[in-house]
Protein backbone atom coordinates (compact mmCIF):
# COMPACT_ATOMS: atom_id res chain seq x y z
CA UNK A 1 0.00 0.00 0.00
CA UNK A 2 1.49 3.39 -0.99
CA UNK A 3 0.73 6.72 0.07
CA UNK A 4 0.14 7.60 -3.67
CA UNK A 5 -2.73 8.22 -4.68
CA UNK A 6 -4.58 8.04 -1.47
CA UNK A 7 -7.88 10.53 -1.66
CA UNK A 8 -8.06 13.42 0.57
CA UNK A 9 -10.50 14.09 3.63
CA UNK A 10 -13.65 14.71 1.39
CA UNK A 11 -14.96 17.63 3.32
CA UNK A 12 -18.01 18.73 1.53
CA UNK A 13 -19.22 15.45 0.31
CA UNK A 14 -22.71 14.07 1.21
CA UNK A 15 -22.27 12.00 4.58
CA UNK A 16 -24.15 8.30 4.04
CA UNK A 17 -26.51 7.75 7.43
CA UNK A 18 -25.70 4.87 9.59
CA UNK A 19 -29.03 3.64 8.60
CA UNK A 20 -28.44 3.63 4.83
CA UNK A 21 -25.14 1.35 5.72
CA UNK A 22 -26.75 -0.83 7.49
CA UNK A 23 -29.35 -1.19 5.18
CA UNK A 24 -26.83 -2.08 2.38
CA UNK A 25 -24.97 -4.31 4.50
CA UNK A 26 -27.43 -6.55 5.35
CA UNK A 27 -24.87 -9.93 4.82
CA UNK A 28 -23.09 -9.02 7.50
CA UNK A 29 -25.95 -11.19 9.66
CA UNK A 30 -24.52 -14.32 10.63
CA UNK A 31 -20.94 -13.78 10.32
CA UNK A 32 -18.22 -13.66 13.49
CA UNK A 33 -16.13 -10.91 13.02
CA UNK A 34 -13.17 -10.44 15.20
CA UNK A 35 -12.19 -6.68 15.66
CA UNK A 36 -8.72 -5.78 17.58
CA UNK A 37 -8.03 -2.47 18.61
CA UNK A 38 -4.75 -1.43 19.15
CA UNK A 39 -2.99 1.19 20.87
CA UNK A 40 -3.29 4.40 19.26
CA UNK A 41 -5.59 7.48 19.35
CA UNK A 42 -8.03 6.75 17.15
CA UNK A 43 -9.15 3.34 19.45
CA UNK A 44 -11.93 5.72 20.78
CA UNK A 45 -13.34 5.25 17.62
CA UNK A 46 -13.81 1.43 17.95
CA UNK A 47 -16.79 1.60 20.37
CA UNK A 48 -18.92 3.25 17.47
CA UNK A 49 -17.28 0.75 14.75
CA UNK A 50 -18.09 -1.84 16.89
CA UNK A 51 -21.77 -1.03 17.24
CA UNK A 52 -22.08 -0.09 13.52
CA UNK A 53 -20.59 -3.89 12.97
CA UNK A 54 -23.36 -5.33 15.78
CA UNK A 55 -26.30 -3.08 13.93
CA UNK A 56 -24.74 -4.47 10.47
CA UNK A 57 -25.97 -8.00 11.71
CA UNK A 58 -22.34 -9.08 12.73
CA UNK A 59 -21.79 -11.10 15.81
CA UNK A 60 -18.96 -8.89 17.34
CA UNK A 61 -15.93 -10.05 19.33
CA UNK A 62 -13.47 -7.14 20.53
CA UNK A 63 -9.47 -7.89 21.59
CA UNK A 64 -7.56 -5.67 22.45
CA UNK A 65 -3.75 -4.98 22.90
CA UNK A 66 -2.97 -3.99 26.42
CA UNK A 67 -1.68 -0.77 25.30
CA UNK A 68 -5.30 0.00 23.52
CA UNK A 69 -6.72 -0.12 27.39
CA UNK A 70 -4.70 3.47 27.52
CA UNK A 71 -7.47 4.56 25.20
CA UNK A 72 -10.58 2.53 25.46
CA UNK A 73 -11.95 -0.10 28.67
CA UNK A 74 -12.78 -3.61 27.62
CA UNK A 75 -16.24 -2.44 29.53
CA UNK A 76 -17.30 -0.11 27.10
CA UNK A 77 -16.07 -2.57 24.20
CA UNK A 78 -18.09 -5.29 26.08
CA UNK A 79 -20.80 -3.23 26.26
CA UNK A 80 -21.29 -2.22 22.28
CA UNK A 81 -20.34 -5.84 21.47
CA UNK A 82 -22.39 -7.72 23.21
CA UNK A 83 -19.50 -10.07 24.18
CA UNK A 84 -17.19 -10.29 26.57
CA UNK A 85 -13.42 -8.00 25.40
CA UNK A 86 -10.44 -9.89 25.14
CA UNK A 87 -7.03 -8.62 26.23
CA UNK A 88 -5.23 -10.67 28.82
CA UNK A 89 -2.66 -13.17 26.81
CA UNK A 90 -3.41 -15.95 29.78
CA UNK A 91 -6.45 -14.97 30.27
CA UNK A 92 -8.92 -17.50 31.96
CA UNK A 93 -10.82 -19.80 29.24
CA UNK A 94 -14.28 -21.27 30.20
CA UNK A 95 -13.05 -24.33 29.07
CA UNK A 96 -9.47 -26.21 28.59
CA UNK A 97 -9.22 -24.92 25.39
CA UNK A 98 -6.82 -21.88 24.79
CA UNK A 99 -8.42 -18.48 24.21
CA UNK A 100 -6.34 -17.48 21.25
CA UNK A 101 -7.55 -20.36 19.47
CA UNK A 102 -11.32 -20.69 20.20
CA UNK A 103 -11.59 -17.02 19.21
CA UNK A 104 -9.44 -17.48 15.65
CA UNK A 105 -11.90 -20.68 14.93
CA UNK A 106 -14.78 -18.13 15.22
CA UNK A 107 -13.80 -15.83 12.88
CA UNK A 108 -14.96 -15.40 9.05
CA UNK A 109 -13.06 -11.84 9.36
CA UNK A 110 -10.47 -10.34 11.33
CA UNK A 111 -10.45 -6.23 11.31
CA UNK A 112 -7.77 -4.46 13.13
CA UNK A 113 -9.17 -0.93 13.49
CA UNK A 114 -6.60 0.95 14.41
CA UNK A 115 -3.60 -0.66 12.88
CA UNK A 116 -1.18 1.16 14.74
CA UNK A 117 2.48 1.43 12.95
CA UNK A 118 3.74 -1.22 15.93
CA UNK A 119 0.94 -3.76 15.61
CA UNK A 120 1.84 -3.73 11.74
CA UNK A 121 5.45 -4.47 12.38
CA UNK A 122 4.74 -7.41 14.60
CA UNK A 123 2.03 -8.70 11.96
CA UNK A 124 4.72 -8.45 9.26
CA UNK A 125 7.26 -10.31 11.19
CA UNK A 126 5.20 -13.35 12.45
CA UNK A 127 5.79 -11.47 16.27
CA UNK A 128 3.00 -12.97 18.58
CA UNK A 129 3.70 -11.72 21.98
CA UNK A 130 -0.08 -10.39 23.13
CA UNK A 131 -3.25 -11.88 22.83
CA UNK A 132 -4.17 -10.17 19.17
CA UNK A 133 -1.16 -11.35 17.36
CA UNK A 134 -1.27 -14.68 18.34
CA UNK A 135 -4.90 -14.69 17.22
CA UNK A 136 -4.33 -13.54 14.04
CA UNK A 137 -1.47 -16.26 13.47
CA UNK A 138 -2.99 -18.78 14.98
CA UNK A 139 -6.27 -17.82 12.48
CA UNK A 140 -7.15 -18.72 8.54
CA UNK A 141 -9.66 -16.14 8.72
CA UNK A 142 -9.27 -12.83 6.11
CA UNK A 143 -7.56 -10.66 8.00
CA UNK A 144 -8.32 -6.38 7.23
CA UNK A 145 -6.63 -3.52 8.45
CA UNK A 146 -7.21 -0.07 8.72
CA UNK A 147 -4.23 1.85 9.54
CA UNK A 148 -3.61 4.75 11.66
CA UNK A 149 -0.90 6.86 12.68
CA UNK A 150 1.38 9.67 12.33
CA UNK A 151 2.15 10.54 8.63
CA UNK A 152 5.35 10.40 8.88
CA UNK A 153 5.59 7.15 10.74
CA UNK A 154 3.18 5.55 7.84
CA UNK A 155 5.75 7.27 5.45
CA UNK A 156 8.49 5.46 7.25
CA UNK A 157 9.92 2.75 4.88
CA UNK A 158 10.10 0.24 7.20
CA UNK A 159 6.32 0.42 7.88
CA UNK A 160 5.35 0.90 4.30
CA UNK A 161 8.07 -2.63 3.66
CA UNK A 162 5.82 -4.19 6.24
CA UNK A 163 2.32 -3.09 4.57
CA UNK A 164 3.86 -4.53 1.46
CA UNK A 165 4.40 -7.52 3.10
CA UNK A 166 0.84 -7.88 4.81
CA UNK A 167 -0.54 -6.97 1.47
CA UNK A 168 1.10 -8.80 -1.15
CA UNK A 169 2.65 -11.98 0.78
CA UNK A 170 -0.18 -12.41 3.23
CA UNK A 171 -2.77 -11.08 1.56
CA UNK A 172 -4.32 -8.85 4.01
CA UNK A 173 -6.53 -5.95 3.15
CA UNK A 174 -4.77 -2.75 3.63
CA UNK A 175 -7.90 0.08 4.20
CA UNK A 176 -5.81 3.08 3.00
CA UNK A 177 -6.10 5.98 5.72
CA UNK A 178 -7.27 9.42 5.12
CA UNK A 179 -5.52 12.56 4.20
CA UNK A 180 -6.01 15.06 7.06
CA UNK A 181 -4.55 16.62 10.82
CA UNK A 182 -4.20 13.85 13.15
CA UNK A 183 -4.16 13.78 16.93
CA UNK A 184 -0.61 15.31 17.34
CA UNK A 185 -1.29 18.37 15.22
CA UNK A 186 0.30 17.24 11.86
CA UNK A 187 -1.56 17.57 8.38
CA UNK A 188 -0.80 14.48 6.13
CA UNK A 189 -1.96 10.28 5.68
CA UNK A 190 -2.75 9.06 8.82
CA UNK A 191 -5.81 9.60 9.54
CA UNK A 192 -7.53 6.51 10.31
CA UNK A 193 -10.29 5.62 7.16
CA UNK A 194 -13.78 7.08 7.78
CA UNK A 195 -16.34 4.14 9.80
CA UNK A 196 -18.55 3.86 7.20
CA UNK A 197 -14.83 2.96 4.86
CA UNK A 198 -14.02 0.19 7.14
CA UNK A 199 -17.84 -0.54 7.13
CA UNK A 200 -17.98 -1.20 3.54
CA UNK A 201 -14.80 -2.85 2.97
CA UNK A 202 -15.72 -5.61 5.24
CA UNK A 203 -18.81 -6.21 3.61
CA UNK A 204 -17.39 -6.28 0.55
CA UNK A 205 -14.63 -8.47 1.32
CA UNK A 206 -17.28 -11.06 3.06
CA UNK A 207 -19.54 -10.86 -0.23
CA UNK A 208 -16.51 -11.32 -2.20
CA UNK A 209 -14.76 -14.22 -0.71
CA UNK A 210 -14.87 -17.44 -2.19
CA UNK A 211 -17.01 -16.30 -5.36
CA UNK A 212 -14.65 -17.69 -7.66
CA UNK A 213 -13.50 -20.83 -5.79
CA UNK A 214 -13.07 -23.92 -8.02
CA UNK A 215 -12.25 -21.55 -10.80
CA UNK A 216 -8.42 -21.46 -12.30
CA UNK A 217 -8.01 -18.72 -14.04
CA UNK A 218 -4.48 -17.48 -15.59
CA UNK A 219 -2.78 -14.17 -15.67
CA UNK A 220 -0.74 -12.42 -17.85
CA UNK A 221 1.38 -9.16 -16.70
CA UNK A 222 4.13 -6.98 -18.01
CA UNK A 223 6.26 -6.43 -21.29
CA UNK A 224 8.25 -8.88 -23.09
CA UNK A 225 11.42 -8.21 -24.01
CA UNK A 226 12.72 -9.02 -27.30
CA UNK A 227 16.17 -9.42 -27.36
CA UNK A 228 18.65 -7.68 -29.76
CA UNK A 229 22.23 -9.06 -28.39
CA UNK A 230 23.19 -10.24 -25.30
CA UNK A 231 23.02 -6.62 -23.87
CA UNK A 232 20.04 -5.35 -25.82
CA UNK A 233 16.60 -5.84 -26.11
CA UNK A 234 13.05 -4.28 -27.56
CA UNK A 235 10.33 -3.42 -25.15
CA UNK A 236 7.26 -1.29 -23.68
CA UNK A 237 6.32 1.02 -20.98
CA UNK A 238 4.56 -1.76 -19.25
CA UNK A 239 4.96 -1.88 -15.37
CA UNK A 240 2.94 -5.07 -14.82
CA UNK A 241 1.20 -3.24 -12.26
CA UNK A 242 -2.43 -4.46 -13.83
CA UNK A 243 -1.68 -8.05 -13.95
CA UNK A 244 -0.59 -8.35 -10.28
CA UNK A 245 -3.50 -6.63 -9.39
CA UNK A 246 -5.83 -9.05 -11.20
CA UNK A 247 -4.32 -12.11 -9.78
CA UNK A 248 -4.18 -10.35 -6.65
CA UNK A 249 -7.85 -9.85 -6.55
CA UNK A 250 -8.76 -12.98 -7.98
CA UNK A 251 -6.37 -14.90 -5.22
CA UNK A 252 -8.50 -13.31 -2.84
CA UNK A 253 -12.37 -14.63 -4.46
CA UNK A 254 -10.81 -17.89 -4.18
CA UNK A 255 -9.94 -18.47 -7.89
CA UNK A 256 -6.75 -20.94 -8.13
CA UNK A 257 -4.74 -18.40 -10.10
CA UNK A 258 -1.42 -18.81 -12.40
CA UNK A 259 0.54 -15.49 -13.04
CA UNK A 260 2.55 -15.30 -16.38
CA UNK A 261 4.75 -12.82 -15.24
CA UNK A 262 7.58 -10.60 -17.49
CA UNK A 263 7.91 -9.16 -13.52
CA UNK A 264 9.13 -11.08 -10.96
CA UNK A 265 6.98 -11.01 -7.75
CA UNK A 266 6.71 -12.76 -4.81
CA UNK A 267 3.17 -14.48 -3.95
CA UNK A 268 1.38 -17.49 -2.52
CA UNK A 269 0.01 -18.39 -5.83
CA UNK A 270 2.24 -19.83 -8.55
CA UNK A 271 4.32 -17.14 -10.48
CA UNK A 272 6.08 -18.14 -13.80
CA UNK A 273 8.49 -15.69 -15.04
CA UNK A 274 9.21 -14.98 -18.86
CA UNK A 275 11.19 -13.06 -21.03
CA UNK A 276 9.79 -12.78 -24.69
CA UNK A 277 6.63 -13.08 -26.61
CA UNK A 278 7.45 -16.81 -27.45
CA UNK A 279 8.06 -17.52 -23.60
CA UNK A 280 4.78 -16.32 -22.84
CA UNK A 281 3.32 -18.61 -25.77
CA UNK A 282 4.79 -21.40 -24.96
CA UNK A 283 3.48 -21.42 -21.04
CA UNK A 284 0.14 -19.87 -22.04
CA UNK A 285 -0.62 -22.32 -24.60
CA UNK A 286 0.75 -25.06 -22.33
CA UNK A 287 -1.74 -23.76 -19.32
CA UNK A 288 -4.99 -22.34 -21.61
CA UNK A 289 -6.71 -25.93 -21.49
CA UNK A 290 -6.95 -26.39 -17.41
CA UNK A 291 -7.65 -23.01 -17.13
CA UNK A 292 -11.62 -21.37 -16.89
CA UNK A 293 -10.29 -17.74 -18.15
CA UNK A 294 -7.61 -15.83 -19.23
CA UNK A 295 -7.29 -12.27 -18.73
CA UNK A 296 -4.27 -10.77 -21.03
CA UNK A 297 -2.95 -8.04 -19.31
CA UNK A 298 0.71 -8.08 -20.57
CA UNK A 299 1.71 -6.10 -23.57
CA UNK A 300 3.40 -8.75 -25.57
CA UNK A 301 5.82 -6.69 -28.43
CA UNK A 302 3.91 -7.24 -31.91
CA UNK A 303 7.61 -7.91 -33.46
CA UNK A 304 10.86 -9.45 -32.34
CA UNK A 305 14.57 -9.42 -34.01
CA UNK A 306 14.81 -11.56 -36.96
CA UNK A 307 18.47 -12.69 -35.73
CA UNK A 308 19.70 -12.32 -31.84
CA UNK A 309 23.25 -11.20 -32.25
CA UNK A 310 25.41 -13.62 -30.07
CA UNK A 311 27.75 -11.02 -29.22
CA UNK A 312 27.28 -6.67 -27.87
CA UNK A 313 26.80 -5.19 -31.52
CA UNK A 314 29.75 -2.75 -31.63
CA UNK A 315 29.64 0.70 -32.88
CA UNK A 316 30.85 1.16 -35.86
CA UNK A 317 32.05 4.51 -37.63
CA UNK A 318 28.56 4.82 -39.83
CA UNK A 319 25.80 6.90 -38.34
CA UNK A 320 23.02 4.17 -38.88
CA UNK A 321 22.12 0.32 -37.42
CA UNK A 322 19.33 -1.39 -39.68
CA UNK A 323 17.93 -4.19 -37.83
CA UNK A 324 15.13 -6.84 -39.14
CA UNK A 325 11.87 -7.38 -37.70
CA UNK A 326 9.62 -10.72 -37.65
CA UNK A 327 5.58 -10.80 -36.28
CA UNK A 328 5.45 -12.45 -32.85
CA UNK A 329 2.47 -14.35 -33.14
CA UNK A 330 -1.05 -12.94 -31.85
CA UNK A 331 -0.80 -15.26 -28.48
CA UNK A 332 -4.57 -14.11 -27.48
CA UNK A 333 -5.88 -14.50 -31.23
CA UNK A 334 -4.61 -17.92 -31.36
CA UNK A 335 -6.18 -18.71 -27.90
CA UNK A 336 -9.18 -17.40 -29.06
CA UNK A 337 -10.06 -19.27 -32.38
CA UNK A 338 -9.70 -22.59 -29.87
CA UNK A 339 -11.41 -21.38 -26.87
CA UNK A 340 -14.54 -23.41 -25.54
CA UNK A 341 -17.47 -22.64 -24.70
CA UNK A 342 -17.18 -23.13 -20.63
CA UNK A 343 -13.99 -20.84 -20.70
CA UNK A 344 -13.80 -16.85 -21.03
CA UNK A 345 -11.00 -14.94 -22.15
CA UNK A 346 -10.84 -10.94 -21.12
CA UNK A 347 -7.77 -8.80 -23.05
CA UNK A 348 -6.79 -5.69 -22.96
CA UNK A 349 -6.31 -2.32 -25.50
CA UNK A 350 -3.19 0.25 -24.80
CA UNK A 351 -4.47 2.74 -27.66
CA UNK A 352 -3.31 6.07 -28.86
CA UNK A 353 -5.72 6.98 -31.32
CA UNK A 354 -9.22 5.72 -32.11
CA UNK A 355 -9.72 3.98 -28.61
CA UNK A 356 -13.30 2.75 -29.34
CA UNK A 357 -12.87 1.77 -32.78
CA UNK A 358 -9.48 -0.44 -32.22
CA UNK A 359 -11.02 -2.19 -29.12
CA UNK A 360 -13.99 -3.17 -31.07
CA UNK A 361 -11.86 -4.79 -34.17
CA UNK A 362 -9.96 -6.50 -31.74
CA UNK A 363 -12.94 -7.62 -29.57
CA UNK A 364 -14.34 -9.04 -32.28
CA UNK A 365 -11.79 -10.09 -34.50
CA UNK A 366 -10.23 -12.26 -31.51
CA UNK A 367 -13.30 -13.67 -30.34
CA UNK A 368 -12.97 -12.49 -26.93
CA UNK A 369 -15.51 -11.81 -24.14
CA UNK A 370 -14.49 -8.51 -22.93
CA UNK A 371 -11.96 -6.42 -23.91
CA UNK A 372 -10.22 -3.27 -21.64
CA UNK A 373 -9.62 -0.54 -23.52
CA UNK A 374 -7.62 2.78 -22.41
CA UNK A 375 -6.38 5.79 -24.16
CA UNK A 376 -2.05 5.87 -23.76
CA UNK A 377 -2.11 9.39 -24.47
CA UNK A 378 -3.62 10.36 -20.88
CA UNK A 379 -1.22 11.64 -18.63
CA UNK A 380 -0.39 10.48 -15.39
CA UNK A 381 -2.65 6.88 -16.20
CA UNK A 382 -1.80 3.48 -17.33
CA UNK A 383 1.76 2.49 -17.81
CA UNK A 384 3.80 2.41 -14.59
CA UNK A 385 1.00 4.32 -12.99
CA UNK A 386 -1.48 2.86 -10.23
CA UNK A 387 -4.33 4.19 -11.15
CA UNK A 388 -6.11 4.08 -14.84
CA UNK A 389 -9.43 4.96 -16.20
CA UNK A 390 -10.93 1.93 -19.24
CA UNK A 391 -13.49 1.34 -21.05
CA UNK A 392 -15.27 -2.46 -21.21
CA UNK A 393 -16.72 -3.68 -24.46
CA UNK A 394 -18.62 -6.92 -23.66
CA UNK A 395 -19.39 -9.19 -26.43
CA UNK A 396 -22.78 -8.65 -26.02
CA UNK A 397 -22.36 -5.21 -26.85
CA UNK A 398 -22.08 -3.69 -23.38
CA UNK A 399 -19.90 -1.05 -22.59
CA UNK A 400 -18.56 0.17 -18.76
CA UNK A 401 -16.90 3.35 -18.67
CA UNK A 402 -14.79 3.76 -15.47
CA UNK A 403 -13.44 6.68 -14.52
CA UNK A 404 -9.98 6.76 -12.67
CA UNK A 405 -9.33 4.73 -9.79
CA UNK A 406 -6.47 2.32 -8.51
CA UNK A 407 -6.05 -0.17 -10.46
CA UNK A 408 -7.10 -2.99 -7.74
CA UNK A 409 -10.50 -1.31 -7.91
CA UNK A 410 -10.63 -2.13 -11.59
CA UNK A 411 -9.01 -5.89 -11.26
CA UNK A 412 -11.92 -6.07 -8.16
CA UNK A 413 -14.59 -5.25 -11.28
CA UNK A 414 -13.44 -7.61 -13.97
CA UNK A 415 -13.51 -9.99 -10.94
CA UNK A 416 -17.28 -9.11 -10.67
CA UNK A 417 -18.01 -9.59 -14.43
CA UNK A 418 -16.22 -13.13 -14.02
CA UNK A 419 -18.12 -13.80 -11.38
CA UNK A 420 -21.31 -12.74 -13.06
CA UNK A 421 -20.61 -14.64 -16.78
CA UNK A 422 -19.54 -17.88 -14.66
CA UNK A 423 -23.07 -17.60 -13.39
CA UNK A 424 -24.67 -17.31 -16.79
CA UNK A 425 -22.90 -20.25 -18.14
CA UNK A 426 -23.71 -22.28 -14.97
CA UNK A 427 -27.59 -21.63 -15.11
CA UNK A 428 -29.54 -23.74 -17.09
CA UNK A 429 -31.95 -21.77 -20.05
CA UNK A 430 -34.97 -22.54 -18.71
CA UNK A 431 -34.31 -21.45 -15.11
CA UNK A 432 -32.97 -17.97 -17.07
CA UNK A 433 -35.53 -17.79 -18.30
CA UNK A 434 -37.89 -17.80 -15.60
Amino acid sequence: MKNKGQSKSSKGKEKKSNTDIFDKFVPLENKTILLGVAGGIAAYKACDLASMLRQAGADVHAVMTPNAREFVTQLSLTTMTRNPAHCEQFGQSDNWRPEHIELAKKADLILIAPATADIIAKLANGICDDLLTTMVLASQAKVVLAPAMNPTMLAHPATQRNLETLENRFRYDIIAPEFGEVACGDVGAGKMASLETILAAVAARLLAHGTLAGKQVMVTAGGTREPIDPVRFIGNRSSGKMGIAMADALAGRGAEVILVSTVQVNRSYPVIVVETALDMQEVVESEFDGCDALVMTAAVADFRALRVANHKIKKTESEDLVLEFTKNPDIIDLLGRVKRPDQIIIGFAAESEELLSNANKKLKRKNLDFIVANDITVPDIGFGSDDNAVIILGADGSRENLQRMPKRAIAEHLCDLLVEEFTKMETPEEEAVL
